[in-house]
């Protein structure tokens, strides 16, 4: 009965494991120095690319598209002031 229950919780502690500390605990594990460090440089630029927000890409299309739509919609507000309200 004990081993079932060990078994069910090893399985569960393992499922419930981020795999971020499965990565940290590979480093851990490196026995040399450099590839070691070098695991967790990696670590730690992958972290700061998950963490930086992505900037949206400025190529000139924005005000282009922003333009475009102000003159949509003043399209759409002359198209309204012209109907007849109640005539």
């Amino acid at each position: 009965m004990d081993s079932k229950f060990m078994k069910f919780a090893l399985i569960a502690l393992a499922l419930s494991a981020p795999p971020a500390a499965a990565v940290e605990q590979n480093c851990r594990f490196i026995q040399t120095k450099p590839e070691r460090e070098a695991c967790y440089k990696r670590q730690e630029d992958e972290l700061a690319t998950k963490r930086k927000p992505v900037a949206p890409a400025n190529d000139g299309q924005t005000f282009e598209t922003l333009r475009q739509m102000r003159q949509d919609d003043d399209a759409v507000y002359r198209s309204i002031n012209n109907i007849c309200r109640g005539c």
